[in-house]
């Protein structure tokens, strides 16, 4: 499933980081730190590797 904003891309991209160990997961905030816990580390990496070209920076509910 790509992402459906560069912001979730973005906090996507946070929470892999953490999760490969490369990032501390007390650096993370909002999305990113909910997702880390949420999501595997195949789930993050796709939503991670979502281009940004044409994607709003936040989505509208």
């Amino acid at each position: 499933m790509p992402a459906k904003s560069a912001a979730q891309q973005k906090a996507a991209g946070a929470a892999l980081s953490a999760k490969r160990g490369e990032t501390p997961k007390s650096e993370l905030k909002g999305a990113s730190r909910h997702m880390v816990e949420s999501m595997t580390e195949k789930q993050l990496e796709e939503f991670a590797s979502t281009k940004r070209k044409g994607k709003p920076e936040h989505v509208g509910d």
